[in-house]
């Protein structure tokens, strides 16, 4: 275990102490909103950082062993210090409280304009989001839905795919009135404008009979907002991925280049962890899913399947 930091991971003694308050790792996980599976493994990790037992396990529950009932002590300690110095913002909690992890792209230009919607009609229900790129453990971290970006099969966790993508280049009003239109060898006369993943432009070049890798001229950026707004500085030609970019198109921001269009290797997909999904995440799954347009059978496997869904 890496000590470089003085402390413990500050998640794992949230678990340890909510065991340890209720004897009970089911207790602590449901007062966590988590799964018993993520409040052991907390534990674990935390008795493997600290090279010592802190739980007895009982028939009926878990105790404190000696060396738990002392760092027990100190991390109440710890707890009210915090709780009493600090003007910090309490995450709410509750059966209809939904955490929602999604990259800053998908929050921006697919869940933001539809978030009032996914809420309206449930006022308890209230959806978290936690923004990031990276790939997050859903199970203990606490996640109950995620909208990634990728190519599925996707290990511990459950899987469907929302949507696809037909991808079309598109570019500033000014520089796709200049590019005009003719052969889709016109476009590698321009910089190009990507993400981390190139895969769309790969796809269209090949649906036109055209070999197509990044080029010094090119601009790569790790967030599709910032190829879109990008793209709407003029400084080249980016993929328009629907639905994502359809809002900056019909507003007149950005404009289509060229009309061909190719199908994106990529594509969007509602993962869930493990396990039977708490009723708030099987409802907004279920809103979401009509957003997207997915079948009910694709969902109602979805909601129950153990294994990625098709």
């Amino acid at each position: 275990m890496d000590h470089s930091s003085a402390l413990p991971p500050l998640d794992t003694l949230r678990a340890f102490e909510a065991a340890a308050r209720s004897g009970s790792f089911s207790a602590a996980a449901e007062a966590l909103n988590l799964t018993h599976g993520a409040i052991s493994r907390q534990v674990a990790k935390l008795e493997h950082w600290l090279g010592t037992r802190l739980f007895t396990r009982q028939a009926r529950g878990v105790a404190l062993t000696p060396e738990g009932q002392r760092l027990m002590q100190r991390t109440q300690e710890a707890f009210a210090l915090i709780a009493d110095t600090s003007d910090r913002w309490s995450e709410p909690r509750g059966a209809a409280v939904v955490r929602f992890s999604a990259i800053p792209s998908v929050c921006s230009l697919w869940l933001m304009p539809r978030l009032k919607r996914l809420e309206t009609g449930d006022p308890q229900l209230r959806i978290l989001l936690q923004i990031d790129h990276r790939r997050v453990d859903l199970e203990s971290e606490g996640i109950d839905l995620a909208i990634r970006c990728g190519r599925g099969g996707a290990p511990g966790r459950v899987s469907v795919q929302l949507f696809e993508e037909w991808c079309f280049p598109i570019a500033s009003p000014e520089l796709a009135q200049a590019i005009g239109a003719g052969k889709p060898e016109r476009l590698l006369e321009q910089p190009l404008i990507h993400d981390s993943d190139a895969a769309g432009w790969r796809a269209w070049f090949l649906a036109q009979g055209l070999d197509y890798r990044p080029r010094p001229q090119d601009r790569r950026f790790e967030d599709y907002n910032l190829v879109l707004d990008a793209a709407a500085a003029g400084l080249g030609v980016a993929m328009a991925r629907p639905p994502l970019a359809q809002g900056q198109i019909d507003a007149w921001r950005l404009a289509v280049v060229d009309k061909r269009t190719a199908l994106n290797p990529v594509s969007y997909w509602l993962d869930r962890p493990l396990g039977q999904p708490r009723p708030a995440a099987m409802a907004l799954a279920t809103r979401i899913a009509a957003e997207a347009g997915l079948p009910q059978a694709r969902l109602a496997a979805f909601l129950k399947s153990e294994a990625r869904a098709a």
